[in-house]
This record gives structure tokens, sequence and C-alpha cells, in this order.
């Protein structure tokens, strides 16, 4: 089962796969942070109040603001 949400939508361990960017300019940032199309995110933890959100990808941990990840569309994996 396959889903197509934004990265800000993961829940707290849930595994996905980025499929592109909502926004060039923020793109041009993540990509250079490791944030490639078809790597897989997972979404470790997030502040009491939701941002900001830390996910796993490349083999490390990256933070990032909601409003970011809300930016980066995601396929749910299950």
């Amino acid at each position: 089962l396959y889903s197509m949400s934004s990265l800000a939508e993961l829940k707290k361990g849930q595994k996905a796969v980025i499929r592109s960017f909502i926004n060039d300019s923020l793109s041009s940032k993540l990509i250079e942070m490791g944030c490639l199309p078809g790597e897989t995110i997972v979404l470790s933890k997030t502040a009491p109040l939701g941002c900001p959100m830390a996910v796993n990808i490349a083999g490390y941990e990256l933070s990032l603001r909601k409003d970011e990840a809300a930016l980066v569309v995601i396929e749910v994996v299950a």
C-alpha cells in the first residue's frame, strides 16, 4: 500500500520515499542536504508542538520546520 502526501503529515516512526518538491528554492537546499528524490526517509521525532521535526535520511538526522516539510512530496511505504 502506498499513499502520496507531504512530509509534514508523516507520523513518528513511519517510513516514506521522497518523490518531489513543491518549491524550487527549497528543493535546492534540501537536495544539498541529501534529500534526493528516491531516498527513504523516516520521521524520528517531533517537538512538543510539532515543529521542528527530525527525520533520518541518508544516514543522518535532519531537522526541518513543518512549513518546509509540507513542501516535500512523499510516498508512504506501508
